[in-house]
């Protein structure tokens, strides 16, 4: 957990940071996997106007060229909306719906639900349908194995019991899985995390080291299926499992700028012909 004593004027890349940096950069295999929203992006206040910031998404095309280094986006959201609003880079790799789906390139088969899935994602989507029509400012998203409730544009107490509602219904419902993010409700008939998103790409990609940056919380099983000699980086100053920390996206285009300076001088320095072509 990063230290009480770190304040926000204090939450750019720390010296501490900066030399996690520079030892992962000279890894075998660097994995790079950001999540998106809040981390690469801003939060916007409608899910489909977020965009990366555009040295974020500069930096992170640069590091996915690079040899013996992969990126890729690690989302709450469908890969469908990843897609749309990222725009990655083609050789980026992509788990989305909090890992439920995953596209490892062409050919990676899709998420595909049996029917008594099926079947619970519908009562699951008609409870909250029900929430929803009584809980001005709330709104649902369907994904291909939840639907999420939005309470970003409700009043607080609205916010509250819409959740608290949401959760009373399904919480002992076999089959639901239930996950908090700011000002959202997760509800999957798969029951995956981010944490196992991370484990299953280091596996795929023969990654030596991992370096993950996330906002939400969410984000804190990937930061706790890290690895020692992997770097964890919240955004943000809520409570984290993280060992570094910056306030916001900015910073993260600022850490993916330093990382990729730092990754491509490893790389020259171990094979200057790779690297300059």
């Amino acid at each position: 957990m990063t230290p009480d004593r770190h304040t926000a004027g204090q939450l750019a890349l720390s010296p501490e940071l900066r030399e996690a940096i520079r030892n992962i950069a000279r890894t075998g295999h660097l994995l790079v996997a950001m999540d998106f929203d809040g981390t690469m992006a801003p939060i916007v206040a409608h899910a489909d106007d977020a965009r990366p910031l555009p040295r974020a998404a500069a930096a992170f095309a640069g590091l996915a060229v690079l040899p013996r280094t992969t990126t890729a986006l690690i989302s709450g959201r469908a890969l469908a909306s990843l897609r749309a609003v990222a725009s990655p880079p083609v050789d980026s790799l992509l788990i989305g719906s909090h890992g439920a789906e995953a596209w490892l390139g062409p050919g990676s088969a899709g998420l595909t639900l049996d029917e008594d899935q099926e079947a619970l994602l519908a009562e699951v989507r008609a409870i909250l349908a029900e929430i929803v029509a009584e809980a001005p400012g709330t709104m649902l998203e369907d994904k291909p194995a939840g639907v999420v409730l939005h309470t970003r544009q409700a009043a607080d107490d609205v916010a509250e019991d819409a959740v608290a509602a949401a959760r009373s219904l399904l919480q002992d419902r076999k089959g639901v899985f239930l996950k908090n993010g700011k000002r959202v409700l997760e509800t999957s008939v798969v029951n995956a995390s981010k944490g196992e998103g991370v484990t299953f790409l280091r596996q795929v990609t023969g990654a030596t080291a991992v370096l993950f940056a996330g906002d939400d919380t969410t984000d804190e099983d990937a930061f706790a299926r890290l690895e020692p000699g992997d770097v964890g980086v919240k955004v943000g100053l809520d409570f984290t499992q993280a060992q570094y920390r910056v306030e916001a996206p900015v910073h993260v285009a600022e850490l993916l700028e330093t990382l990729l300076q730092e990754r491509s001088v490893a790389v020259a320095e171990e094979d200057p012909a790779a690297a300059s072509g």
